[in-house]
């Protein structure tokens, strides 16, 4: 009988151990991720850029909050925040609070699906079925139709007041303290295919010190235009980093076409015979409704731009 009922006894117990650590421990044990990154034109100064993303706060996450207001200590030259912020529509005064010391930077910031929306209860075993059946492709998913909205207009008031730079299907521009300007090219998030890369084409503004290019999901038809485009560096998020990874092997599904290599972190991207530095954010949140991480760490990134070797 002990034999008949061991192994299966040993596999729960063991799975409700990693249930219990990626839900009571890892979703909250943020870190930060440093990337040194060759983009500058020679003679540059380095620049430090705080990139947050997919913080999905929910009311109450206090650790979370304190988390991110202790990450202006880093001093950034600026910014990025790549979407999703909200998974509670309650949540906009202490997302405002949580940001509010890096909101005393220079900054700029583009939308996810769940600044728009609501979350919704999903069973994480479809993003798997999905990636095997190809749903996720190239175009990504459908605006959201009749379902709860967030207050997102209270969100981009909050960051517009603070100066921060709005990047929905738009340019824009960051002058830091010290004279330098960023010329900065954002979309609106293809996961729900509210990119309108024709609004934004061109390429980038060459007077100038440093053009980046900027989104929420990481699309390959985005990548590819950015790219196409001679962005030197695109920042995204969207993937969580896989969220729920296997340890020595990776990220099973990414949430759009991107592959599971570059699911987090820097990478390149090749398209119309330029390459451009991706960085992809993992993000330091989750859905509401699925609140765990797995091999997976909830993080921040402070990218150091440097100069382009001769």
């Amino acid at each position: 009988m002990r034999a008949r009922f061991g192994v299966p006894l040993g596999i729960t117990a063991v799975g409700a151990a990693c249930v219990a650590y990626a839900a009571g421990y890892e979703v909250r044990s943020f870190r930060l991720r440093r990337v040194e990154v060759p983009v500058l034109p020679r003679g540059m100064r380095p620049l430090r850029v705080l990139q947050v993303s997919d913080i999905h706060l929910v009311s109450g996450q206090n650790k979370k909050r304190r988390w991110l207001q202790s990450l202006a200590a880093l001093r950034p030259d600026f910014v990025v925040n790549t979407g999703d912020n909200l998974s509670d529509p309650e949540a906009v005064p202490e997302l405002l609070d949580a940001l509010g010391p890096l909101m005393e930077f220079p900054g700029t910031y583009v939308f996810g699906s769940n600044d728009y929306y609501a979350p919704r209860l999903r069973n994480p075993g479809r993003y798997l079925v999905e990636r095997f059946t190809g749903r996720h492709g190239a175009n990504g998913n459908e605006p959201a139709r009749n379902v709860p909205r967030n207050p997102w207009e209270d969100v981009r008031d909050g960051f517009d007041a603070a100066g921060w730079v709005g990047l929905s299907n738009t340019r824009g521009r960051l002058k830091l303290d010290d004279g330098t300007e960023i010329a900065l090219t954002g979309l609106d998030d293809p996961h729900i295919k509210r990119d309108r890369y024709d609004e934004v084409a061109g390429g980038p503004e060459e007077d100038a010190d440093l053009a980046l290019a900027v989104v929420h999901a990481p699309y390959l038809r985005v990548l590819n235009a950015f790219t196409a485009d001679r962005y030197p560096l695109i920042l995204a998020g969207h993937t969580h980093g896989g969220q729920l990874c296997i340890p020595f092997y990776g990220a099973l599904v990414t949430n759009c076409d991107l592959d599971t290599d570059r699911v987090k972190g820097l990478s390149t991207h090749h398209a119309g015979g330029h390459e451009s530095y991706l960085h992809v954010s993992a993000g330091c949140g989750t859905n509401r409704f699925t609140p765990v991480r797995f091999a997976c760490p909830p993080e921040a990134t402070l990218l150091t731009l440097v100069p382009r070797e001769a």
